[in-house]
Order: structure tokens, then sequence, then C-alpha cells
């Protein structure tokens, strides 16, 4: 049953390619949705698809990509959408 999730993921992740790096973790695991950054420096993630994909990128995030330094990740239940496809921006 799909379900959707939104992350807050703390820490230096922005100018590290956590969102690019995010899409490309997610498309393969079938997930829709978006990363974003914010404007206090944290990046917003909203995924939608599978538990089992949503728990696979939930562990992805907690390190993120190489050059990222995450230091905390807050998880919450979200609405479902229907969307097309995983965008960054």
């Amino acid at each position: 049953m799909p379900a959707a999730r939104l992350f807050t993921i703390k820490g230096r992740v922005q100018g590290v390619w956590f969102r690019e790096s995010t899409r490309r973790v997610a498309e393969p695991l079938g997930l829709t949705g978006y990363a974003h950054n914010l404007a206090d420096g944290d990046v917003e993630v909203l995924a939608c698809g599978e538990e089992a994909a949503l728990d696979a990128l939930a562990r992805w995030l907690e390190d993120g990509p190489r050059m990222a330094q995450v230091d905390n990740v807050i998880a919450k239940a979200a609405d479902w959408q229907e969307l097309e496809r995983f965008t960054t921006g």
C-alpha cells in the first residue's frame, strides 16, 4: 500500500549534491516526490511510494552523499500525493 513521508535533513546538506543524490537514490526505488533546499540550511524531502522503499530511502538519508554531514533526520507521515516523478528544486 502506498504511503508518504516528509523528511527534514539537518547538517551540512546544501551545496554537497544532496538533492540530486537523493533523486538518484529515490527513482530506482520507485519513489516520487521532491528534494528542496530550505532557507534555514536544511533539506526537505517528500517521498511517496511503498513502505519498504521509504524505509530504504530513510536509511540512505541518515548518511546522504559523501560530502554531506548529516546531523539529524526528522521523519513524519505525510499525505499521499499522486506525483509523476521525483524532482529537485
